[in-house]
């Protein structure tokens, strides 16, 4: 199964990518801003979704909003 950003850049383990528009995360006070980097992402089951940690919380992510970075 082959995970894809929204550039169609292949997505593998532990790969950093950037967030492409700011994103309200449900539940958190903290929203992701356009260009920040998250890294040592985790591919899930799902070819659309990635795991990723923001401080100390385990969120998962569509991969439209993301870029490799």
């Amino acid at each position: 199964m082959e995970v894809k950003d929204s550039n169609g850049n292949i997505l593998n383990n532990g790969d950093t990518v950037t967030v492409t528009k700011d994103l309200k995360i449900k539940g958190m006070a903290k929203t992701l801003k356009r260009g920040e980097a998250l890294k040592n992402i985790k591919l899930t089951d799902n070819a659309d979704e990635v795991e990723c940690r923001i401080g100390k919380s385990q969120i998962v992510l569509k991969t439209c909003f993301l870029k490799k970075g």
